[in-house]
């Protein structure tokens, strides 16, 4: 996968895009960050994702991601029930979504994430959305993940993507400015159907309306 940044750019390497796009991360000021991270709280919120009894993927993110926790309490007492990542088995890659609670005890994984202590999980295909940490993405919903590859595998019932409506939505989470011009897509890649920035919703192109 590779990613083009600034519309005239010449297509970067994967490890060179990550690391561009990091770096803007990085870069970004707190305060602006902080503004940023309230307007995508506002923007899932009006998007009606915190609903009763609706099950939602979401994420407990790494330095630089977008920080969703300060919206888990509102999507708790909206009756939304919430699912997050957990490593199966790094070797393989392999991932599943396991319940999150309100005061869930968690444990940092292998790669310094926190998961939630306790058995049980969910099925994928009986999810609603699941929001999708991600370094870059543009307008085609094909994003640039940390390389590992682990929502790829866990999505990849997800590449058919023939009908106009399939589960779970997939929505992307980032600052605006992790926007690239293009990113070439694997085959392996699952695109996503929305990104959701401090700027609002874009539909993804390559999703049939």
């Amino acid at each position: 996968m590779t990613a083009q940044a600034g519309g005239a750019s010449p297509l970067l390497s994967p490890g060179d895009a990550r690391r561009h796009y990091r770096m803007l991360r990085r870069q970004m000021p707190a305060g602006e960050r902080a503004d940023a991270e309230r307007a995508i709280r506002r923007e899932l919120q009006r998007l009606g994702l915190w609903r009763r009894g609706r099950r939602i993927g979401v994420y407990l993110g790494m330095p630089g991601e977008v920080n969703l926790r300060p919206a888990f309490a509102d999507a708790w007492a909206r009756g939304a029930l919430l699912y997050v990542p957990r490593i199966r088995n790094r070797r393989s890659g392999e991932m599943s979504f396991v319940p999150l609670h309100p005061g869930a005890p968690l444990r940092r994984n292998g790669f310094g994430i926190d998961e939630p202590v306790g058995a049980g999980r969910i099925a994928l295909l009986a999810l609603d959305a699941v929001l999708v940490p991600l370094v870059a993405f543009d307008s085609s919903g094909h994003r640039l993940g940390m390389g590992a590859g682990f929502y790829d595998r866990a999505l990849r019932r997800r590449l058919d993507r023939s009908q106009s409506f399939r589960r779970p939505r997939l929505l992307g989470v980032a600052y605006a400015m992790q926007q690239a011009a293009a990113i070439e897509r694997a085959p392996w890649d699952v695109a996503l159907d929305l990104v959701v920035t401090e700027c609002g919703t874009l539909r993804c192109d390559s999703v049939p309306s």
